[in-house]
């Protein structure tokens, strides 16, 4: 019901047209038809306990090649890696290597008197997006397809959205900092503590943290509407498979990689699901208990209201697979 008010009363009348459509039988027509509404390429990976995953793709993973969708193909996971970051904190805790109360400026000394409140703001509240730290992504100097500059400076001297832990807001500036203290505490950057924690006993190969670690090649072409260009090379950071996502995904509901401890501690600090958004590259990767089932979906298209379409796409889709289970 939600959904559906959402998008009777803010999706442009084509979207909403094609939310009430009747469903197609197969989660293959499904996206072929997506993509007449203008994305790109689109990849659907689900996994489901007890049978064997499957990919669903449609449209080209680059306009000037005309290649097809590869399933296997490298996606940029935008802010889906706030998972794997939440998780890396969570084990850092557990060993008693981080303090979840201790402060931002007990871990980034340079934050002091450059980020407002940084004697009061703990790692648990930047966890959480209770810090008041202004989103660096909002600030008027940033710009998606210019990557050129500093982000810290983006980040400090700012004033504060809001006094720490009073109020919630959506900020990858404090992602950011955690990746940061992650680097402080090891020794080393973060990505070095993740894979060591979280992607290697999972056996994940193909998980990276900057397209500068992968070929090109290998990587699924990006696009913005109104734009011919090829939006692969910007640095967005973390880079990985559908099927490693997915094996991600499952791993963290299900406590695989936890102590039991690690399990209790993760489950009161973060959610299990994200979705994900830089320039040229959507995704959404979410686990439904209800059919032990993972779902993730990668739009390669962003632009004017695509991120409400990657939406409506991804409930269809999933109605499709609950009517049909066969189809995986």
């Amino acid at each position: 019901m939600v959904t559906f008010v959402s998008i009777y009363l803010f999706a442009p009348w084509e979207y909403a047209w094609y939310y009430l459509q009747p469903l197609p039988a197969t989660v293959q027509q499904e996206l072929n038809n997506a993509v007449e509404q203008g994305i790109d390429g689109v990849l659907v990976y689900v996994d489901k306990k007890g049978s064997e995953p499957t990919y669903f793709v449609s449209g080209v993973d680059n306009r000037v090649s005309q290649q097809p969708v590869r399933p296997d193909a490298l996606f940029k996971i935008g802010s889906i890696a706030k998972l794997y970051d939440a998780a890396a904190i969570t084990k850092l805790a557990a060993a008693g290597q981080l303090v979840l109360d201790k402060h931002l400026a007990d871990y980034l000394p340079f934050t002091r008197g450059r980020i407002e409140h940084a004697e009061q703001i703990t790692v648990r509240m930047m966890v959480q997006h209770r810090s008041g730290i202004p989103n660096f992504t909002e600030h008027k100097r940033f710009h998606w397809g210019e990557l050129d500059f500093d982000i810290q400076e983006l980040i400090l001297d700012q004033p504060a959205d809001f006094a720490p832990d009073t109020d919630y807001a959506y900020s990858n500036s404090n992602y950011l900092l955690l990746q940061l203290i992650i680097a402080a505490i090891t020794g080393a950057p973060h990505g070095e503590y993740i894979e060591r924690t979280l992607l290697a006993p999972l056996g994940l190969t193909r998980t990276f943290f900057s397209v500068g670690e992968v070929n090109k090649n290998e990587l699924m072409s990006g696009y913005h509407l109104g734009y011919d260009d090829d939006l692969r090379h910007l640095d967005q950071g973390y880079v990985a498979t559908a099927k490693e996502v997915a094996i991600f995904l499952r791993a963290l509901n299900e406590g695989a990689f936890f102590t039991e401890q690690e399990r209790q501690l993760y489950a009161s600090l973060y959610g299990y699901n994200h979705n994900g958004w830089v320039l040229g590259y959507q995704s959404i990767a979410r686990y439904h208990p209800q059919e032990d089932m993972v779902v993730i979906q990668f739009v390669s298209t962003t632009g004017n209201d695509l991120v409400m379409l990657t939406g409506i796409l991804y409930d269809r889709v999933l109605r499709i697979l609950r009517k049909a289970p066969s189809q995986h």
